[in-house]
């Protein structure tokens, strides 16, 4: 049975290629062009290019079936909620841009109440449908995007009371607001998922 719970919904409040096309009787042609720097080494003049860094991590090893259907729903999980944890860093990005240029309380106030309503009003109903297995997750992953805790963000745009009833909540659901991502220890799988995942590679 699917469950989560209303904190999630407030966890959003942190190579020189140039493509040209050309048309040919309905026909798409793509032209790649790529820049490349030049080192004179002795006589000669070397040209270069810089690649993407490609991550590769030992192929996971599994005891049991069961130990590999758990890696693939983490897996799965994660693909889900990583998107959303890096548009929580980005959103917040942008509030704290916005938010410094605001001269008093009452319009900071103002402002966190708007960004919410609007994030509330495009999220609501996607976050509804996380599981407790991947709002969890949500919360490690907004400290690894973001450097804070899913609690420190509340205390800090919502008052230490709010942050404080939204940990007693989470509480409830078995979750920690206070929990943090540590990617050389428990979540050293999850850093690795995530990591093949940015890059394509899952």
């Amino acid at each position: 049975m699917r469950k989560t719970y209303p904190i999630i919904l407030f966890l959003f409040l942190g190579a020189y290629s140039l493509n040209s096309q050309e048309l040919h009787d309905d026909t798409t042609v793509i032209r790649e062009f790529q820049i490349l720097k030049q080192m004179v080494w002795g006589s000669d003049t070397l040209l270069h290019s810089s690649i993407d860094e490609v991550i590769v991590y030992p192929e996971p090893q599994f005891s049991s079936r069961r130990d590999y259907r758990r890696y693939q729903r983490l897996v799965h999980n994660l693909k889900i909620v990583h998107p959303y944890a890096v548009l929580a860093a980005e959103k917040l990005d942008e509030m704290n841009d916005s938010f410094l240029e605001l001269k008093t309380e009452r319009e900071r106030k103002a402002f966190v109440k708007q960004v919410e309503r609007e994030l509330m009003d495009e999220f609501e109903d996607e976050l509804k449908k996380l599981t407790i297995t991947q709002g969890r997750l949500l919360i490690k992953l907004i400290d690894r995007e973001t450097g804070n805790t899913s609690y420190e963000l509340l205390r800090e745009l919502r008052g230490s009371f709010s942050a404080f009833f939204w940990q007693a909540v989470a509480r409830l659901f078995g979750s920690n607001l206070k929990t943090t991502f540590d990617a050389e220890g428990e979540d050293k799988l999850i850093d690795q998922i995530i990591v093949l995942i940015e890059n394509g590679q899952i």
